[in-house]
């Protein structure tokens, strides 16, 4: 399968799509405190997408080859679940580490990212600093694309990044290509070697989601057959954007007012 190039008018559309993601994100981010239920703010998403945005919540009802569909409208990850978790009646509590990952449908057009929250604002040494190293490894991410570059410069400064400080990266798990469609090509590791893979050309959409954990980088699946967990139980923190290549670089697509800015750190040389 070949990497769409989209279109003016379909940038345009992936814009939108782009910031209503994130704005639901702004929404929501008051009523993630302790006491509450991934259920609770499930529903409250659906409701903000669908009666105020106009917009339709992609995952509900998803189902890739070989999964059942996904039963809810946004995914909640806590803790040591590491993507895809399902809202339900957990409630969560003061120091739990909060994953919440939004895609949404505007004129056919995906937007999707996602946040790490520290519930209640008192975490952990350690759950603090796994959540700014993800977020620095993003942002180192987003870094190096434009045109010219290769997916596997993505690849290499998250994963020495991640690794340099002690975590491990998840494998079985990558960014992708949106657009028309949730999926599409390229998938973008998180992991890899500089000057491999395809070359970015403008006009690409894709996101890139790195999946960070504190512990070993084995995972494993739940019963329920989407949520994912790490295998040691360890933490495990993601953040994540879509992004436009350029003719000059980078646009991101899922900024909002209530978006954590960019991190203060220096892009290491990749070649």
């Amino acid at each position: 399968m070949s990497i769409t190039i989209k279109t003016p008018d379909e940038i345009e559309k992936m814009r939108v799509a782009g910031r209503l993601a994130a704005e639901v994100l702004d929404y929501i981010e008051p009523f993630v405190k302790p006491g509450v239920t991934t259920g609770e703010l499930d529903r409250l998403c659906h409701d903000y997408m669908v009666n105020v945005q106009q917009a339709i919540p992609a995952p509900l009802n998803y189902a890739p080859p070989g999964y059942a569909p996904y039963p809810k409208s946004i995914c909640t990850s806590i803790n040591h679940q590491v993507c895809h978790g399902i809202p339900g009646e957990k409630a969560l509590k003061k120091g739990d580490i909060f994953n919440l990952d939004i895609t949404v449908i505007k004129d056919g057009y995906h937007g999707d990212t996602s946040r790490m929250f520290i519930v209640g604002g008192d975490g952990s040494i350690l759950a603090k600093r796994l959540c700014q190293v993800t977020l620095e490894c993003l942002w180192l991410g987003i870094s190096v694309v434009k045109p010219g570059a290769r997916l596997g410069d993505i690849g290499q400064v998250i994963q020495k990044h991640a690794e340099g400080n002690g975590f491990s990266v998840v494998r079985e798990f990558c960014g992708h290509g949106i657009g028309a469609k949730f999926h599409e090509e390229p998938q973008v590791l998180h992991y890899g070697k500089a000057g491999t893979g395809p070359e970015l050309q403008a006009g690409m959409t894709f996101t890139i989601e790195p999946m960070i954990n504190a512990g070993k980088a084995a995972i494993s699946e739940l019963p329920d057959g989407w949520t994912i967990v790490t295998k040691d139980r360890s933490l495990s923190a993601q953040w994540e954007h879509t992004l436009l290549v350029t003719e000059t670089g980078v646009e991101v697509l899922t900024l909002s007012d209530g978006c954590p800015p960019a991190p203060a750190i220096t892009v290491p040389a990749i070649r």
